[in-house]
């Protein structure tokens, strides 16, 4: 019999980690992260990662696991979950994965393309290549080369892109043929999908009232220390929501509104872009199930919720 895992996914700030938590402790279960920034030891604030009150009521696995030196991808993030999975099993507890990262949740679902290892010559090439272009060029190049992945990616998509140069140099296929390939998924495991997805003015009011909130719960000096460490720029998490704006307010190029009010716009942009991939994109594997909510998480969530999982869980998918 596959063994059930939940996934509690959604939008930034749709509420999908109280949620998550609070399934947690009636299940009881251990919390699994699938947000590629959360996974960053520097960044717990800006991250709105869990804090010491939520780690007191269920366990929590993968949450600033990595330096924010080391650039994460949906490989290494997988394979750790899939620990993470087993380790929650081992203790008899219900694994629930729980995130915004799309490719993150669909790579544990379906799998990865087997993508054959890049060489090292070829990463190095391609870093100096967008080193010398700037961003901008870089990503025009890539279009002229690859149009499919030069539409899916922008310019501000630094690790994206280089993985996407690198793979079209070694392969001679686009990243996307690749992805577009039928996949193993490694396990035997089967995904009980709980979408939250509020409406967008509900989103938005969230997101700009958690940056403010972010702000007094010191932000301001996780970014500072951030800088202080002179990482690459082009790394993943010198992009992470918050830290570009509030970055530039600390060196005197912007007033503290104006970065937040900044960092607001980028927030909701990101969430909507976030909305419409798990509207078009997030697909259940055989076996699995899938039920959505319409609204922000609350209390009569977990209610509502809570005999779908356990029908999930007795069901026989074997």
């Amino acid at each position: 019999m596959a063994e059930p895992v939940v996934i509690v996914a959604g939008p930034t700030a749709s509420g999908k980690s109280g949620l998550a938590l609070a399934l947690a402790e009636r299940l009881p279960g251990s919390v699994i992260n699938a947000d590629s920034m959360q996974v960053y030891k520097e960044l717990a604030v800006l991250t709105a990662r869990p804090d010491a009150a939520a780690l007191a009521r269920a366990p929590h696995l993968l949450y600033g696991v990595l330096p924010a030196a080391e650039a994460c991808s949906a490989a290494l993030w997988r394979d750790k979950a899939l620990a993470a999975i087993a380790e929650a099993q081992a203790a008899g507890r219900v694994p629930i994965v729980t995130g915004g990262t799309g490719l993150y949740i669909n790579a544990l679902i379906h799998g990865l393309a087997a993508i054959p290892e890049i060489p090292d010559a070829i990463r190095r090439a391609a870093r100096v290549r967008l080193e010398v272009l700037g961003p901008v060029a870089f990503h025009g190049e890539l279009a002229s080369r690859d149009p499919v992945m030069g539409a899916w990616l922008r310019a501000s998509d630094g690790q994206r892109l280089l993985r996407a140069w690198e793979v079209l140099e070694a392969t001679g296929r686009s990243l996307a043929d690749w992805q577009a390939d039928p996949t193993d998924p490694g396990h035997d495991l089967r995904f009980l999908i709980v979408l939250i997805m509020p409406p967008r003015a509900a989103l938005h009011e969230a997101v700009d009232a958690r940056l403010w909130r972010m702000i007094g719960a010191g932000a301001l000096a996780e970014v500072k220390a951030l800088m202080a460490l002179k990482l690459d720029p082009s790394l993943p998490v010198m992009k992470a929501l918050g830290v570009p704006e509030l970055a530039a307010h600390i060196v005197g190029e912007t007033t503290l509104a104006e970065a937040v009010a900044a960092a607001q716009a980028s927030t909701r942009r990101y969430v909507k872009r976030q909305a419409t991939w798990f509207r078009h994109q997030l697909e259940p594997g055989e076996g699995d199930a899938l039920t959505a909510l319409d609204a922000q998480y609350s209390d009569s969530m977990t209610a509502e919720i809570f005999p779908k999982i356990r029908q999930f869980m007795l069901t026989d998918q074997g």
